[in-house]
């Protein structure tokens, strides 16, 4: 009998789905984390990848932890800093892997902060048409953003993130006992992406993070772990909302617009990711009440914090200068590869955000002029209370 006679008949079209899901472990010790990453890992041979200033904090260390719990260890390293999340670092990643005897039942673990997260992400999205991975992030941004998600990417010259793809881990391992080698300015920096989701998301965060910033920046492993826990939570309850981003309108990208536009025309390094957010979470909180959209108490409170922090919210407050004039021609070419349209989150309330795609670059160019008059020339940023 012919196959075609024995099939029943089928619909012309039909849909095919998948869904993604990962645990993420929250510790505080690598005691803790080496025993859910060799969970993880299982009898997979592993290739881990640093960067070189991770590498001596904190990679060569487990990777000398595994071998000794048996596991086979590959690893290798890229020099650390925004540079190297590059086009050139990721094939030079890829031609490794190829002299390597990872399979692609084998599983390639990524220790670093943001730059490693995401170049080793993409990396894992390309070789062998995906590779398993698993995050372990050593800063504060990493271990609330950057490994949360799946968004792995490399910059452009023309724009942050443009190669990239959506490739989620196999799981998260965050040992927020890394978080005792970073210095304050990374701790403030990845402080901005928490502050981030406690406005789109959670008045509960706000709260934790204005009451305990002085502790976070100290190093309270105590709080630490608190805080990590809290924002990882919100963060993956507003990932599961659309976690391939069908929608562009998200929430998560408040201040990311302006602020990757920020990372570009200063050349991915001299500022910090999380700086760049909160100089776009202050240009947009200043629209939105320039529109009319939010009050004034809600301005207050955001740049405040920020301030007291130690974060930029004025184009004085970054380490080298930011010109507006060259933002503004940056979103130009964010305009462009988004097909002539950029959405802005605004914020109206503690929880509460309106996506607008009809932001003008004037309203852009004079909220950054305004936020940055109303800083006195040269004040620093008041210490937190």
């Amino acid at each position: 009998m012919a196959l075609s006679s024995a099939l029943p008949e089928a619909p012309c079209s039909f849909t095919a789905s998948r869904t993604d899901s990962y645990p993420v472990h929250v510790c505080r010790d690598e005691s803790a984390a080496l025993g859910h990453l060799l969970t993880e890992i299982g009898d997979r041979r592993v290739a881990l990848i640093s960067d070189d200033l991770v590498a001596g904090l904190h990679a060569r260390g487990l990777a000398a932890r595994l071998r000794a719990a048996g596991v086979d260890v590959t690893m290798t390293t890229f020099p650390a800093g925004e540079a190297s999340k590059s086009l050139m670092t990721a094939c030079d990643v890829l031609d490794w892997l190829a002299g390597t005897a990872l399979a692609r039942r084998d599983i390639v673990v990524a220790v670093g902060g943001g730059v490693v997260i995401d170049t080793v992400g993409w990396v894992a999205s390309a070789y062998m048409r995906g590779v398993p991975y698993v995050n372990v992030p050593t800063t504060l941004l990493a271990h609330v953003d950057a490994a949360l998600g799946g968004k792995v990417a490399v910059d452009h010259a023309s724009a942050k993130n443009l190669i990239g793809a959506f490739y989620q881990p196999k799981a998260v391992i965050s040992n927020v006992g890394y978080l005792s080698t970073l210095n304050r300015r990374q701790l403030a920096s990845g402080l901005a992406e928490v502050v981030k989701k406690a406005v789109i998301g959670s008045p509960e965060l706000l709260a934790l993070v204005e009451h305990e910033a002085e502790r976070v920046l100290a190093r309270d492993l105590d709080v630490l772990e608190r805080l990590v826990r809290a924002a990882s939570r919100v963060k993956c309850a507003l990932l599961a909302q659309d976690p391939y981003e069908e929608d562009l309108r998200r929430p998560l990208n408040f201040g990311h617009t302006v602020g990757h536009a920020v990372e570009t025309v200063t050349g991915y390094g001299p500022v910090l990711h999380g700086e760049a957010v909160a100089f776009g979470m202050a240009v947009a909180v200043e629209i939105a009440v320039e529109r009319g959209l939010a009050e004034y108490v809600l301005r207050d409170r955001l740049v405040q914090l920020l301030s007291r922090i130690g974060l930029p919210v004025s184009l004085t407050g970054f380490t080298v200068p930011v010109d507006p004039g060259e933002v503004v021609t940056a979103l130009g070419q964010i305009r462009k590869i988004r097909d002539g349209q950029i959405r802005y989150v605004l914020p109206l309330s503690v929880g509460e955000t309106a996506i607008v795609n009809d932001v003008t670059d004037a309203e852009v160019h004079a909220a950054m002029l305004r936020i940055t008059a109303a800083r006195q020339p040269g004040r620093q940023a008041e210490p937190v209370r």
